[in-house]
């Protein structure tokens, strides 16, 4: 099962319809926060894909949860924009907040930079910000979970 993750989008809705034309494959699509209308925008192009989209810092008004527990290929899979867990300083609080949920994989955007982690078997995740073109895919298989930086261009 492929995952698309992407985060802090703000305002380039072009971007994600670009990705999703590209991974056309995949089951789902994650939107970790700060660019809620843009996947509004783009929820037309998705076709059978599910969409998850979290609360950021800058979705002011939404009522998008900011984390959430997805499952996917019989994985767990915490999902958080970042800021509550306040990963620009670290991921203690995110890495304690995934594992009290049982989950393999945590997914946070909010830094705007790529990063993977595996960590005593919790895969730590942040796809990048779609709007300076970078993204992220997950491959369940079972037991078998990657994490993918990818690149727009």
């Amino acid at each position: 099962m492929r995952i698309i993750v992407v985060s802090d989008s703000h305002g380039d809705a072009f971007a994600i319809r670009s990705v999703i034309e590209r991974q056309r494959s995949a089951a789902m699509l994650i939107h970790l926060g700060d660019g809620e209308r843009d996947m509004l925008e783009v929820e037309g192009c998705l076709g059978p894909m599910r969409a998850v989209r979290l609360r950021g810092n800058c979705d002011l008004g939404s009522v998008s949860p900011s984390s959430c527990i997805e499952f996917a290929g019989g994985q767990k899979i915490y999902c958080t924009h970042g800021y509550a867990e306040a990963v620009k300083f670290g991921f203690s609080a995110l890495e304690q907040k995934a594992r009290e949920q049982g989950a393999a994989v945590a997914l946070f955007g909010h830094t705007h930079e790529p990063y993977y982690e595996y960590r005593d078997g919790l895969h730590l995740f942040n796809p990048g910000s779609i709007r300076h073109d970078d993204y992220g895919v997950v491959d369940i298989d079972g037991r078998s979970i990657v994490c993918i930086h990818m690149k727009i261009n």
